[in-house]
């Protein structure tokens, strides 16, 4: 049988990663530790149980709906779509595979069209996303024409979903696309690797907003670039609200910068060529309960009298994606 991470290994054997690939098997072994996640076991069988699946398939990672077609009956499609449920709540999508129509809680296609068109050419880049889920940018990114995805988040939730994609993928992609359970803190310090770099959707979450953004510098090669994608406030370069336990219901947002107070972090970290190329308000077309994601999402996070506001009377969720280089 052969060694579940042969991939991983090879892939940074290949990329040259020999500092990080000492540190991997401890890595995988913490952020699959059975022993702190109780569910991961069901996660796992999950995964092992997917049947085998034809080898003539249609695989198109460059569709908003990431999507595989292939020929099932009604007792593999069946099968396919119980595991598959098992390992919901799915956040980040969507995905079509074997006729399986997943309908996540995001539309992450509308994410990456405003990000997408900004990019500088994903063609033979080392990319790296950060807190990328179940991997439904990190596919998208491979779909662009990324030489190397490294996906990371450390949730063995998300872990085991991208392993159901890579199932249905295979090695469509030319095995381009990888996942490790871990954090950016994981990450090699000044590793100067990567030619672009995602953090979308996670720098709200650090209590030290400038600590990640010097993290993510250290991952990126002179003049790589950083996508970064959060949430704001309306303000001047001044304004930065700090909510109190919660946000829109979640207990874990720090730090949300105006835009322009964005930009002012970045250069004082030491980055260049820094731009706002996109800033909206998070619709609840856009993020949303599901099928596949039965639990609450943002419509019942607002406050029912006045959706510009969180229940808990701050400004509703706007979203900037802010672009920004590594000095060469």
């Amino acid at each position: 049988m052969p060694h579940p991470h042969r991939d991983l290994y090879h892939a940074f054997v290949d990329q040259g990663l020999e500092r990080w690939l000492a540190r991997l098997p401890d890595q995988l072994a913490a952020g699959l530790d059975r022993r702190r996640y109780g569910d991961l076991p069901a996660w796992e069988k999950a995964v092992a149980k997917l049947p085998a699946l034809p080898d003539s398939r249609q695989v198109h990672l460059d569709r908003d709906t990431v999507t595989v077609a292939c020929a099932l009956d009604d007792s593999q499609r069946r099968q396919c779509e119980n595991l598959l449920r098992k390992l919901a709540p799915w956040r980040k999508g969507p995905y079509c595979l074997g006729g399986i129509l997943i309908d996540t809680e995001w539309r992450s296609d509308w994410k990456w069209r405003r990000v997408a068109p900004h990019l500088a050419p994903l063609a033979g880049r080392r990319v790296l996303d950060v807190g990328g889920g179940s991997g439904y940018h990190g596919w998208r990114m491979a779909g662009a024409g990324a030489a190397f995805v490294l996906v990371i988040d450390p949730s063995p939730r998300f872990y085991y979903q991208f392993q159901a994609l890579r199932h249905f993928v295979g090695d469509a992609d030319g095995h381009r696309t990888h996942f490790l359970p871990v954090g950016i803190e994981d990450v090699p310090e000044r590793l100067g690797f990567f030619d672009t770099v995602f953090s979308m959707g996670v720098l709200y979450h650090r209590p030290s907003p400038l600590e990640h953004l010097g993290q993510l510098k250290e991952a990126l090669r002179p003049g790589g670039e950083l996508v970064l994608e959060t949430l704001v406030v309306e303000g001047d370069a001044t304004t930065v609200l700090l909510p109190g336990e919660r946000y829109a219901a979640m207990p874990n947002v720090y730090f949300l910068p105006s835009s322009a107070a964005l930009c002012q972090w970045l250069e004082r970290c030491g980055f260049d060529n820094v731009r706002v190329v996109d800033e909206a308000v998070t619709t609840t077309d856009e993020q949303r309960s599901t099928d596949w994601m039965t639990f609450q999402s943002l419509a019942d996070f607002l406050d029912p009298t006045d959706p510009t506001r969180t229940r808990e009377g701050y400004p509703a969720p706007r979203r900037a994606v802010v672009m920004a280089n590594r000095p060469g």
